[in-house]
């Protein structure tokens, strides 16, 4: 991998030794994938997580939301039953 136009893409100033250490562990990222590959797991079931996982969150159910007049009574500036806020883009 060349690791000066990764560097050039990422807006990146690299020095020699930043550039030479950065190629080593790429290199030994790749070759532990490489190892990786080598592996048998055509009887491994695919997985997203090694553990089972359940959603623990509650179920979404449509419940009444504040009145609308509620939700503005403490609006620093509201208009039109929305609230107004400074213009911070030009």
């Amino acid at each position: 991998m060349e690791i000066g136009h990764v560097a050039l893409l990422a807006r990146l100033k690299l020095t020699d030794d930043e550039t030479t250490l950065f190629s080593r562990q790429v290199s030994s990222i790749i070759d532990y994938i490489d190892k990786l590959n080598e592996l048998d797991v055509k009887d491994i079931e695919p997985t997203a997580h090694v553990l089972q996982v359940k959603n623990v969150f509650r179920e979404d159910e449509s419940k009444p939301s504040l009145p609308r007049e509620k939700a503005l009574q403490n609006a620093p500036d509201s208009n039109d039953n929305f609230y107004r806020v400074p213009k911070i883009i030009e």
